[in-house]
């Protein structure tokens, strides 16, 4: 398999709480509604890794996912053109990495979690992915 992508994906805790996702194992990342976000979703291969993101309360990045399905049409979508993916939990990372570190971390500063902060799924370049793993403490399963 070629080296995997890199992606982050937010929720808000009381939608969808990594605790839940936890629990599930895997899960349908639905809901989404910006076509940037689904174009993301659209672009993710099975096998990619995902940085799962607690927004609003606490914002950190918690957990490491992958993709287990590749994009398939959103069944909870009444309306337009929207794609889901399946994900599945890898991991919860050693040590969480807040947003604020982030914010002030000289390699990460320029992440799209910083730069576009409304955008629910987006990708990570594999410095980014690799400096999050080394911040969190993580080494990949």
């Amino acid at each position: 398999m070629p080296n995997p992508n890199h992606w982050l994906v937010k929720q808000e805790p009381e939608k969808y709480s990594w605790e839940t996702f936890l629990h599930d194992k895997t899960t349908l990342w639905d809901g989404v509604r910006n076509f940037q976000a689904r174009n993301n979703l659209r672009a993710m291969k099975k096998g990619d890794l995902v940085l799962f993101y607690r927004s609003v309360v606490e914002p950190a990045i918690q957990g490491l996912c992958r993709v287990a399905r590749p994009a398939y049409p959103d069944p909870t979508a009444s309306e337009g053109d929207w794609s889901v993916v399946d994900l599945q939990v890898l991991q919860t990372l050693t040590q969480p990495v807040p947003l604020s570190l982030i914010k002030n971390h000289p390699r990460l500063a320029t992440m799209a979690l910083v730069r576009q902060s409304r955008l629910s799924v987006m990708p990570v370049s594999p410095a980014e992915f690799a400096e999050i793993l080394k911040l969190s403490q993580t080494k990949l399963p």
